[in-house]
């Protein structure tokens, strides 16, 4: 109940501030925007010196605001007017409740770190800019110095961004780009590699040998679980992309397409699986499922599928000499079909929103731009976040590579986890981003944790696996 009226009242705020900002008119501005709709900047729009201050919500730690506050005085060498002042303002669900609430009272930030479904929310009320025309824009900007740089992207500079990061940004249902990647993880297979050597075992490349790997594993320790996946929301739609099955769409009246046999299929091939010992999940076992990975004593684990981001998290504990337990080893996901190879994208996107002073929107535009194609950012920012720079040039940046040439399963475990998410770059992918996505993206994740554990003591396992996914999609349409 106090999910539901949460995600009620989300709805309330945004929608209310649709009729405010109807009504509240500002003289200076040459704002024009239907309710709901997003905001357009003018055409030929371009940043002309004036002094603007710039409000950021991100959800950085004291370690990533030194890296950023490194590069805020760097790009006012160039825009000494344009003063960035930037907080954290929590976990990636207090930036998108506080801001719900700052757009009732057009108090909202001019910049913020963003996932699609909270860019969706704000759309209610037609809030973020659309980026397109600055994208685009052959304008030019004279900065502290004199020189002038074009305003948009060059052709070079659109086709740096890894594809499936920067196309995240369109995934609105109306072709239209609201955001542009900051930085970015995704999920990435950890194994024990001392113990695969010592026992001659092969690392799974499909599902298929996963389950043959499970199964052989527990052969040799009968007191583990082999498998820790932590994400079952991830799993289920990695699974349905992989499969080329249907999961939602951003068409209104047409979200929620998940229930399907190819998916029932597999969530029941994953419910065998937890029944005869070979899975648990984060939820399942009550803790991100790297615990078992690093444990030496009791019930552990020889392999876990988790956040590229967290790899230090998957690297056991040091000994009192230094070395540790065991190697760690890192691998792309196992996939269902090798001619299309699908692994999720995720991390923080940048939106930028309307305000009555579009100085603002476009100052807002050019640290953005900054952010997003500056490599020595990209570079420094992804080593010390353990997040995955979004320029493939990066790669060739000479500090970042010298942190790629690092990697190991040990100290340099983050190195050795950035590299691999560089070498799957092509099989990255993002979903439908529409007001509900989140909402599905819950749904599917809690009922392959419910058949998981309800499978084993159901007396029509086929019957109890379709209505959770009737169930699923009963309360995604009733929440949207």
């Amino acid at each position: 109940m106090k999910k539901i009226l949460t995600a009620v009242c989300l709805i309330l705020v945004i929608v209310l501030n649709c009729f405010a900002l109807a009504s509240c008119g500002d003289s200076n501005s040459t704002e024009t925007k239907d309710s709901g709709s997003a905001f357009v900047p003018d055409e030929g729009l371009t940043y002309d010196g004036s002094e603007v201050e710039i409000t950021f919500y991100h959800t950085m730690g004291a370690n990533l605001r030194t890296v950023l506050d490194k590069y805020v005085a760097k790009f006012n060498e160039m825009y000494p007017n344009i003063k960035i002042v930037h907080s954290q303002e929590g976990g990636y669900d207090d930036v998108r409740d506080k801001i719900s609430t700052e757009l009732t009272v057009g108090n909202q930030p001019n910049i913020a770190y963003c996932y699609p479904d909270h860019v969706a929310l704000y759309n209610l009320a037609g809030s973020v800019v659309t980026l397109d025309s600055f994208i685009n824009s052959k304008a030019e900007v004279t900065k502290a110095d004199g020189s002038k740089e074009v305003l948009g992207f060059t052709e070079a500079q659109i086709a740096d961004f890894i594809d499936a990061y920067y196309n995240e940004g369109k995934e609105f249902g109306d072709g239209k780009m609201y955001t542009l990647p900051l930085s970015k993880s995704t999920e990435v297979l950890y194994y024990n590699k001392t113990f695969f050597d010592a026992n001659n075992l092969s690392v799974p490349t499909t599902w298929d040998e996963l389950e043959t790997l499970c199964a052989q594993i527990l052969t040799i320790d009968p007191n583990c679980i082999p498998l820790g996946y932590d994400s079952e929301a991830n799993w289920f739609i990695t699974m349905a992309e992989q499969l080329k099955s249907d999961y939602t769409s951003a068409e209104a009246g047409n979200h929620f397409l998940f229930d399907n046999e190819t998916n029932r299929n597999f969530v029941k091939r994953f419910s065998e699986w937890h029944q005869k010992g070979y899975v648990t999940t984060q939820e399942i076992y009550g803790a991100y499922t790297s615990g078992l990975f690093v444990a030496q004593t009791g019930t552990k684990s020889y392999m876990s599928i988790g956040s590229s981001a967290g790899a230090t998290h998957q690297r056991p504990a040091a000994t009192d000499d230094g070395s540790y337990p065991f190697e760690v080893g890192i691998a792309t996901i196992p996939q269902a079909d090798a001619s299309n190879k699908k692994v999720i994208s995720q991390g923080p996107s940048l939106c930028i929103f309307n305000n009555a002073s579009q100085q603002e929107v476009v100052a807002s535009w050019l640290f953005v731009k900054y952010l997003t194609s500056c490599v020595e950012f990209q570079a420094e920012f992804g080593m010390v976040s353990g997040y995955v720079p979004v320029l493939e040039s990066v790669a060739q940046n000479p500090v970042y590579a010298e942190f790629i040439n690092t990697a190991n399963g040990g100290d340099n475990i983050a190195a050795l986890s950035a590299k691999v998410c560089l070498e799957q770059k092509d099989a990255y992918y993002t979903s439908p981003a529409f007001n509900g996505s989140s909402e599905a993206r819950d749904q599917v994740g809690a009922l392959l944790q419910f058949c998981m554990v309800e499978y084993k003591n159901a007396s029509d396992k086929d019957a109890m696996i379709k209505k959770a996914f009737e169930d699923a999609v009963a309360e995604c349409e009733y929440m949207s």
